[in-house]
């Protein structure tokens, strides 16, 4: 069975690449909590066939830089580097959170951000020593699994709305919510497009391209779930941080990408 390492196995994202690759791949599992220790003790690389890199630190409020160089930029160097010397193929995400304000330069606003443009930036320049390697700029993505990051506050706003109008029938979303718009997209689109693509190297857009609002998402699952829509304040931490209007570069020609609404009201069923 061919062989993949798969970074970040136990995140939302990587969980999701986890299950579909498990169907015909030999899933290599790296966490964060073992990642240096793999890169040390692996020495299987002759039979890799792909490297599969999702695993981050994506807190976009950590100011802990040493951990987010760490997770994020030295680990993905080490790796990469690897994938050169072994001429490994390698799917990665990065993310939009590097346009920041704006949707078509580099801006990025947290650390987490500036870690992921660090590793595109250097991709571009070593690209021509990969054997193949595509990096994937994720927009919102949303979709099933999101459970723990429910938990820890770092869910995307579709789950988060949905569990609150499960809890307690109120949907609570930030002052101005109408002017916030985001790209969102379904994991499952992700995965399909990443895995089934034929595009050559290099740094890809991956959303929609059709942005809506916070309010407009607030009111879709108070709609198919009985609930009403709440504002709370803007939060302090957040000003001067905050993405206001996402939209991915149209990258997927025909594509027909799941909307919103048709995620919520099969969520409903």
């Amino acid at each position: 069975m061919r062989k993949v390492i798969l970074t970040g196995s136990d995140g939302f994202i990587g969980s999701s690449f986890k299950k579909t690759l498990s169907k015909t791949w030999d899933v290599v599992e790296v966490e964060k909590h073992n990642c240096w220790s793999f890169l040390l003790t692996f020495k299987d690389w002759s039979q890799v066939d792909f490297i599969c890199h999702q695993g981050a630190n994506s807190s976009t409020v950590d100011k802990d830089l040493f951990d987010i160089w760490k997770t994020n930029t030295e680990f993905s160097l080490n790796l990469f580097q690897l994938a050169i010397e072994h001429q490994i193929p390698v799917k990665y995400a990065s993310s939009a959170s590097v346009y920041g304000r704006t949707n078509d330069t580099m801006n990025p606003l947290n650390y987490y951000a500036l870690s992921k443009l660090t590793i595109d930036y250097w991709v571009q320049d070593n690209i021509k020593y990969f054997k193949h390697i595509q990096g994937f700029r994720y927009f919102n993505v949303y979709g099933e699994g999101e459970e723990e990051k429910i938990a820890r506050d770092q869910s995307s706003p579709i789950s988060k709305f949905i569990h609150q109008a499960q809890t307690d029938g109120v949907i609570r979303v930030f002052e101005n919510s109408k002017t916030f718009f985001r790209d969102f997209v379904c994991v499952d689109d992700l995965l399909d497009i990443m895995l089934d693509n034929t595009r050559e190297s290099g740094i890809y857009d991956l959303g929609t391209s059709n942005p809506i609002s916070f309010l407009a998402v607030a009111n879709i699952v108070a709609k198919y779930y009985n609930a009403h829509v709440e504002y709370i304040p803007f939060p302090k931490h957040l000003e001067g941080k905050y993405q206001t209007y996402t939209k991915a570069k149209p990258e997927w020609g025909t594509y027909q990408f799941k909307t919103v609404e048709d995620y919520v009201k099969d969520s409903v069923d």
